[in-house]
């Protein structure tokens, strides 16, 4: 069956982007394509508040731009929303029959409600976070929702957005302290009318390219040696610190900053405000940025609507099994791997050898399912790529430190290859962390070994001590096992090193 492909447009007030999504019989999606148009179409707002001719061609001119691609990728199926700078122009009704009339795409305007519910739709499916407020910056409005439980509770669209409150307040390329004061004025008195949103101590949530700048500008300043925004955690201070950074900057100073788009040097300072003060209202220290948006919360309605849900039982699994079938021939290989490092520690933690926390067993469980998972670009550097691999991709509902630490434990080779992979993230974990790290990857790099040859020919593991320094490992097959107790063998030599014991494996015919 030939994968489908999805289009969803979105036309917001400061771009137009266009993303195409594919997904497979298996359910396995992924983006293979995603433009961006700098429209600024609340720029073509005049002072009655209509839209003008001008503005009118910007979008019909866009949408010819995107049909070229769409005929490229064969695609018919396309979904295109536009949001504010449509929605109060006072001639939407025209500019939807210009574009009808163009006969291109059809667009729907999205409602204020529809816009931020996307937002949390977005969010929800693609972090862990149960309960959070959410922001969504735009050009010509701002939503913010709040979720408790991963339910929508309350959610609200404000009338301005990073472009219209420039143009409302900001007169040259740098607010002047009176400017600063009348925006961050008005900010606040727009925040005070929700109520719910006061003190809520959450996480606040940062939606769409202002948010996504401001933790680039911010890595970039601090060196961050892991690749991916999604999930890229920041504090109050940080956000404030880096507003007074861009803000001490002449414009074309500040286009040229590190992780700033050019195209938002001049609207990132009302943003960041925005940002930092809805943080202080909601009375948190936690700035959580999102990669996925308005266009990732419509593409998921879509996608789970074909088996009748809005969202996924559980983001990281979800996430998992899209990476693994993507890289990955054989699950049931992984799986075995998974039951097989279970029976490891489960064995080991009955006999005292070990104290693998419950959060440790969950990271051991998602490693099993990636344990070298680059063997799928090269076997010979397995290790290499499965650690490139996960350092350099968000797996959605992880955060960044849990997902540095399933890459240590996945690409697991030696306590030596170990080493070198946590050199520039040294100053991220400490010296036990190391350890479990080691003792996780060498269970598993064990139980890789029991099912080398991929026949499932280990059924069961059991252990034993022979004295305080010695561990007997008994495990029952069906088969012939040679390939798995020769590389069994082979490969014990790092969970004894972890261990401090010697380790005596014993194969036993189950039959």
């Amino acid at each position: 069956m030939e994968p489908q492909k999805i289009g969803i447009i979105d036309m917001g007030s400061n771009s137009v982007r266009f993303v195409i999504y594919e997904v497979d019989r298996h359910a396995c999606y992924k983006e293979v394509q995603n433009l961006k148009v700098i429209a600024r179409l609340s720029t073509y707002i005049n002072t009655e508040g209509y839209m003008t001719s001008e503005g009118i061609e910007v979008i019909l001119n866009t949408l010819t731009k995107f049909k070229k691609v769409a005929d490229k990728f064969g695609i018919d199926d396309v979904r295109g929303v536009a949001t504010a700078a449509v929605r109060n122009a006072g001639n939407r009704k025209e500019i939807l029959e210009a574009i009808n009339t163009h006969g291109v795409f059809k667009i729907q305007i999205l409602s204020e409600q529809e816009e931020a519910y996307y937002g949390y739709l977005a969010i929800t499916n693609s972090t862990n976070y149960k309960e959070g407020v959410t922001i969504d910056i735009g050009g010509g409005s701002t939503e913010v929702t709040y979720f408790k439980d991963r339910r929508l509770i309350h959610s609200f669209s404000f009338p301005f957005g990073a472009l219209t409150l420039k143009k409302q307040f900001v007169k040259d390329d740098t607010p002047t302290e009176a400017e600063w004061k009348k925006l961050r004025a008005f900010l606040r008195e727009s925040y005070a009318s929700l109520p719910w949103l006061k003190e809520k101590n959450a996480p606040v949530i940062g939606i769409g390219g202002s948010a996504r700048n401001l933790a680039l500008v911010h890595q970039n300043q601090i060196n961050y040696p892991l690749s991916g925004l999604h999930q890229y955690e920041m504090t109050n201070k940080d956000v404030w610190a880096i507003q007074n950074k861009l803000a001490s900057l002449p414009i074309k100073k500040r286009e040229k900053v590190d992780g700033l788009s050019k195209d938002r040097a001049d609207i990132i300072l009302p943003a960041a405000a925005a940002i930092e003060e809805l943080i202080a209202y909601v009375n948190t220290s936690s700035f959580i940025v999102s990669n996925k948006g308005l266009r990732d919360g419509l593409f998921y309605e879509k996608f789970l609507n074909n088996i009748e849900i809005t969202h996924f039982p559980d983001v990281t699994q979800e996430s998992i099994y899209q990476l693994v079938k993507t890289y990955q021939d054989d699950e049931e290989h992984q799986r075995r791997i998974a039951i097989l490092s279970s029976y490891f520690v489960n064995e080991l933690n009955k006999l005292g050898e070990t104290h693998i926390t419950s959060k440790e067993l969950k990271l051991l469980q998602w490693s099993s399912q990636l344990f070298y998972l680059g063997s799928a670009i090269h076997p010979e550097s397995q290790s290499q790529h499965t650690f490139y691999l996960l350092t350099n991709q968000s797996i959605d509902g992880l955060g960044h430190l849990d997902r540095l630490s399933i890459a240590f434990i996945s690409s697991f080779k030696s306590k030596s290859q170990l080493k070198q992979y946590i050199k520039p993230f040294r100053h991220w974990v400490t010296a036990n962390d190391i350890n479990n790290f080691e003792l996780m990857g060498s269970i598993l790099k064990l139980c890789y070994g029991l099912d080398i040859s991929q026949r499932n020919v280990v059924k069961k593991v059991e252990l034993d001590t022979s004295g305080s320094k010695s561990l007997v490992v008994n495990i029952s097959y069906e088969g012939d096992p040679y390939f798995e107790s020769f590389h069994a063998n082979k490969y014990k030599k790092h969970l004894e090193r972890s261990l401090n014991k010697t380790i005596t494996l014993n194969f036993t015919d189950d039959h």
